[in-house]
This record gives structure tokens, sequence and C-alpha cells, in this order.
């Protein structure tokens, strides 16, 4: 699937939502939901697909293939939170979303403990500890 049949699947998807709301908001909710989770699987394929360029590109830069898989988690993390905090959005529950916010970004730090790690392991090295 391609940037162009996504975009088209959003606004298709954004104008039958918009057309029923008033008379079935619940339908429009789902539509809305369907057509952003269809979107966002396709994108994560696309992205899996161009995943093994990518750690290969990064592994021939010198960077730890352990960094990599960080960085895809991380990536994945804020996607799935930036989809459900959307979803809560749109289904009128603003407070729902910003705790689905803050959930993404504490699993993001946690995600990203070993890099952490290991850059303090660095400064630690140029400071002579």
């Amino acid at each position: 699937m391609t940037v162009i049949s996504m975009c088209g699947i959003g606004v298709i998807a954004a104008v039958l939502a918009l057309t029923i709301r008033r008379e079935s908001p619940e339908t429009a909710l789902m539509i809305s939901l369907g057509a952003g989770a269809l979107i966002l699987l396709q994108t994560l394929r696309l992205i899996l697909d161009g995943a093994d360029d990518l750690s290969a590109l990064l592994g021939a830069g010198g960077i730890n293939a352990e960094n990599i898989v960080i960085l895809f988690k991380a990536l994945g993390i804020c996607f799935l939170t930036e989809f459900a905090c959307d979803c809560a959005s749109e289904a009128g529950l603003p407070s729902l979303c910003g705790n689905i916010s803050l959930s993404g970004k504490a699993l993001v730090l946690i995600a990203s403990l070993p890099l952490l790690r290991q850059a303090i392991g660095m400064i630690g090295e140029l400071l002579g500890n």
C-alpha cells in the first residue's frame, strides 16, 4: 500500500464519518478507528520491510545491533501510543488520551534504559572513573 492509497483511505473514511456522524456517531467512530488501524498496520508493515535495510545501514556505521532494537521498540511504542491517543480523542475522552500519552512516554523511557546505561558508562570512562 502506497502513501497515496493510505491517504485515500484516510480521506474517504473522514468523509464517510463526517457524513454519518449526526445520525450514527458510533458508526462514524468505528469507521474512523477502522481506517486508522488499517493505515497504522500498513505503515508498520512497510517499516518492518525496511527494517533489514535500515539495520544493515546502521550496522555499517558501527552502531550496535542492540541499539537498533531499542530504536525500533521506541518507535513502535510511539506509533501505537499516538494511535491509541487519537482514538481516545476521537471518542471524546481527552483525559484517557493524556493517560495513554503519559504511559507511552514512560514505556519509551524504560525501553531506552540500556542506552542510558551505555551513555553513563561512556561518561565514566571519559572522566576516568
